[in-house]
């Protein structure tokens, strides 16, 4: 898709189609009413005869309009004026692509920067614009015989209302592409079925990505992971024929001195349970177990291209779990690379193992903050559903930050308590502790098992279940949370 900033009256402005905004009262958008007093009150009438509402998300297509340049003119509904926010523009941008996908244009010049959106700025608007023309246009055929027709859409020319704007919106188109294209990324590798995607198959994905982004990669394989000690993740790889891998991206986008932000992300290629075996309905949605994997390495490739003034390391350990004669069994104990022992009441609780050990290798680099990404439990799913991802953190003001950031980017977190309290469903009568604490406040007793192998730095727990892909008609991977951790690091790169 190619995107670019004009500065045009709408009434002006020749090509397939001009989008502009209704809303339900009747009133028209700054640049709709230009269109309207160009075409002597045709898009007024229209109004008064009751054709158009402008009810969120519905939209017109005008032919022809006299006095308009353009091909097409097509009106898109706002809603009412006073509840004009953030969650109707995305849905207003969502429904005008959808509405110029289905006319066969293949260029559209839309007129949202002028749209009122309390707290967003210019730049905001267009960044929104552009992740929501990568959703739409997405699609995934690569493993089908017959691919789809391509998007007639091509390309996307955004409306500056002045040259302050201009050099804004410019900005935003620039980081919106970024991160479109980590979503994208992350999406694609999560959408990939669990016998292609295999632990090699990422860990050489990783490299791919580093060759391309200029970023420092080391596969370490498994008779490393072995000398280092990672009883852990071992643990997890017992059961599978496929070998596991701890992979680590280095970009270094500030000097050499400065401390690194760590993204550590659960890379289970595919999730059986192990000898806790899960239920076989939905067993397939299991390839999506990688998604925390994805997201690390969909930022970095937004970071990278962003060039960031940061220093960010992406630490993946990735595995299945799978069942067999050489699986750990519940009641096994294993030692982790910190030293500590887990008792392993239950196969299933699987992310939490290869994390730790990766949590604990995170401390040699000394991080100014480490955040792990994992679709870690049904819990937080239940708690939270598909809205928004569960966050965790042992310091308050990096809790703030990535909140903000999930505000900013409307890829949202909401907090959940990480109190001492919790840790006593951990006990063990055998281990330092279990890997499970019961039904009663899952999500926040695998949170309080991460916790223990991060007493070292600041770190946040990202338990994106409900958030990483969707089900049903929709099935497939989401990208979530690539727009929330590249807006934290955007942050992070402007202190």
């Amino acid at each position: 898709m190619e995107f670019s900033i004009k500065a045009s009256a709408p009434e002006k402005q020749a090509g397939a189609c001009v989008v502009v905004g209704v809303f339900e009262s009747r009133k028209l958008s700054p640049a709709a009413e230009a269109l309207d007093k160009s075409a002597q009150g045709r898009l007024r009438a229209l109004l008064r005869s009751g054709d158009m509402e402008g009810k969120l998300g519905s939209a017109r297509l005008l032919y022809g309009v006299p006095g308009v340049a353009a091909e097409r003119v097509l009106l898109i509904g706002l809603g009412r004026e006073k509840d004009f926010g953030v969650t109707e523009f995305r849905d207003a941008a969502r429904a005008a692509l959808r509405a110029v996908q289905d006319t066969g244009a293949d260029e559209a010049y839309f007129h949202f920067s002028d749209l009122p959106v309390a707290g967003r700025d210019a730049a905001w608007k267009v960044q929104q614009l552009a992740l929501a023309a990568d959703e739409i246009g997405y699609r995934f055929d690569r493993m089908k015989s017959r691919k789809g027709d391509p998007r007639p859409l091509q390309k996307i020319s955004i409306a500056a209302t002045s040259r302050h704007d201009a050099a804004a919106m410019e900005r935003g188109l620039l980081e919106g592409r970024a991160i479109a294209a980590g979503v994208s990324l992350a999406r694609d590798l999560g959408n990939l079925p669990g016998n292609v995607c295999t632990p090699t198959y990422l860990a050489e994905a990783a490299v791919k990505l580093g060759r391309e982004w200029k970023l420092r990669v080391e596969v370490l394989e498994q008779k490393d992971i072995e000398k280092l000690g990672m009883g852990a993740l071992l643990s997890v790889a017992r059961g599978s024929r496929q070998p596991p891998k701890f992979v680590v991206l280095h970009y270094t986008g500030a000097g050499k001195k400065d401390r690194p932000v760590c993204l550590v992300g659960k890379g289970i290629t595919f999730d059986t349970g192990g000898i806790s075996i899960k239920p076989a309905a939905e067993m397939d949605e299991m390839k999506f177990d990688m998604c925390g994997a994805a997201s690390v390495l969909g930022t970095l490739r937004a970071v990278a291209e962003l060039k960031l003034r940061l220093n960010v390391v992406g630490l993946i350990p990735t595995t299945e779990n799978m069942p067999g004669g050489n699986a750990t069994k519940p009641g096994d104990i294993v030692t982790s690379f910190s030293g500590q022992t887990v008792e392993i009441l239950n196969t299933d609780a699987e992310g939490r193992l290869i994390l730790c050990d990766a949590l604990t290798y995170a401390e040699r680099f000394e991080p100014q903050a480490v955040v792990d990404i994992a679709t870690l439990t049904g819990a937080c799913v239940v708690a939270l559903g598909k809205v928004c991802s569960g966050l965790f953190s042992n310091k308050d003001s990096l809790a703030r930050e990535l909140l903000a950031a999930g505000d900013e980017s409307w890829d949202r977190a909401w907090r959940l308590p990480l109190w001492e309290d919790y840790q006593e469903q951990l006990k063990s009568n055998f281990a330092d502790f279990a890997n499970i604490g019961g039904r009663a406040g899952g999500a926040i007793t695998a949170a309080c098992f991460l916790a223990r192998f991060t007493r070292k730095y600041d770190w946040a727990h990202l338990d994106i279940a409900g958030t990483a892909w969707k089900t049903g008609k929709e099935k497939g991977a989401t990208g979530r949370p690539v727009p929330l951790l590249t807006t934290f690091l955007l942050k992070r790169a402007k202190k």
